[in-house]
């Protein structure tokens, strides 16, 4: 097997372990590239990423620029460190022509869904909230175009009802690991992959998520709210107002099979049952009042924070 140079780009927890897995393995990892660190936390401390920390505890070089599109130096500083292969997952920045040419055998991505199903930023997400019944993941060969480059390999996971955006994280990106590893040491044999184009015509886009995704719309039923709670939920955070304009964070709740026809939105009694649309409810059971810590909806509804007969959302 021969050993290949391996430039690792990615930034969140997504990609970690990916890279850990290459690092265990035969190869090389050359150099990592990550965002820059950022500011955290209520002291606003600059923090390196979670794929930064990784490389520093391995000793593996980091580099961290701010645009590889606009930044002709750091384009060339990655061409001069001649790598095989580059595996990027979840990296966060564009990869221009130079970038992607500049290995042997190209830019590999690690991509948390069954393209051409959900390209963008946020597939994990939205396969849930949008009631896939089941996502993935694909190896995918990058070119320019935004998750459109030539599917070198797919595998599928299904989502079940209790399914949530961080089990179906973790899930993820413990089989992108595996699946890259895989393709990788076929590479160090010799055994070209096959690939695969993708159609066009079937493409989703799963777009940036903003905190106002997570606004719930009480009229909707019982089923498409679990789903945006458990997509959504810890980022951007799900949440709805109280009859006194206080945001209420909805941390857990679930569908319950009583029907009820007071108007969407409505507490309807201790337990925490909230009617919504088309006669369905939902019982809250975990939810963070503004400015107050995490707790279970009825000390919530106990302390004042949610009162019976309210309308939330209002």
């Amino acid at each position: 097997m021969k050993k290949l140079r391996i430039a690792f780009m990615g930034t969140p927890g997504f990609s970690v372990p990916a890279l850990e897995e290459l690092i265990d393995g035969p190869h090389e990892i050359i150099c990592v590239y990550t965002q820059p660190p950022r500011p955290k936390g209520r002291g606003q401390h600059m923090q390196p990423s979670p794929i930064h920390d990784v490389a520093s505890r391995y000793d593996i070089p980091v580099y961290t620029p701010k645009s590889l599109k606009k930044d002709a130096h750091a384009r060339a500083e990655f061409v001069a460190l001649d790598p095989d292969i580059a595996i990027v997952a979840a990296y966060g920045l564009i990869l221009p022509k130079a970038i992607l040419e500049a290995p042997r055998y190209g830019c590999l991505n690690i991509h948390a869904s069954l393209l051409p199903r959900w390209r963008g930023a946020s597939p994990i997400q939205h396969a849930i909230w949008k009631g896939d019944t089941e996502t993935g993941i694909t190896i995918m060969q990058m070119d320019e175009g935004l998750d459109t480059g030539a599917m070198i390999e797919k595998r599928a996971v299904t989502i079940r009802p209790q399914t949530t955006a961080q089990s179906l994280h973790d899930e993820l990106s413990a089989l992108g690991a595996a699946m890259t590893v895989k393709i990788i040491n076929a590479l160090a044999e010799g055994k070209a992959p096959d690939s695969e184009a993708q159609n066009d015509q079937e493409s989703t886009y799963a777009p940036l998520l903003t905190k106002e995704d997570g606004h719930v719309d009480w009229t909707q039923n019982t089923q498409e709210i679990d789903r945006q709670i458990r997509a959504l939920t810890p980022w951007p955070g799900v949440w709805t107002v109280n009859s006194e304009d206080k945001r209420l964070k909805i941390l857990a709740a679930e569908p319950v099979s009583e029907e009820f026809f007071e108007p969407p939105g409505t507490v309807i009694d201790h337990a925490g049952h909230v009617s919504c649309g088309n006669g369905t409810g939902l019982r809250l059971i975990t939810v963070q009042p503004e400015s107050k810590k995490a707790m279970d909806a009825i000390s919530a509804i106990n302390g004042g924070y949610l009162m019976v007969d309210e309308v939330l959302g209002q």
